[in-house]
């Protein structure tokens, strides 16, 4: 699922690089370059402008949202969070054998006088 996004993600990506070329700035930009000039033919002088202003808007709004979901989705979860040394320590419980006798004889004893 994840992967899926990140190529629609990406398509949009491109498609939003692409619709900011095409619109002409002040000075004239890329926008002749890249198809400009084709786009003002088909929709009209001022209406491609409009119209591009508006996909790109849409465009970028998709883009952020799907960043935001990609994010939230790919992001740690009660499973991944936790360590895999408590995980390890879970599973294979090490068994302590209780009141040993032969611990009570090895430990130390402090003489704190």
């Amino acid at each position: 699922m994840i992967g899926f996004l990140i190529v629609v993600h990406t398509i949009v990506s491109i498609l939003l690089v692409s619709l900011v070329l095409m619109q002409a700035s002040q000075g004239g930009g890329l926008s002749g370059t890249f198809g400009g000039q084709a786009a003002s033919s088909i929709l009209g002088g001022q209406g491609a402008g409009n119209v591009l202003s508006k996909i790109t808007g849409w465009l970028a709004a998709i883009f952020i949202g799907l960043a935001i979901l990609i994010s939230i989705m790919s992001g740690p979860n009660e499973d991944s969070s936790s360590s895999l040394v408590k995980k390890a320590a879970e599973e294979n419980p090490i068994p302590v054998e209780q009141n040993s006798p032969q611990l009570e004889e090895k430990q130390p004893v402090l003489d704190l006088e």
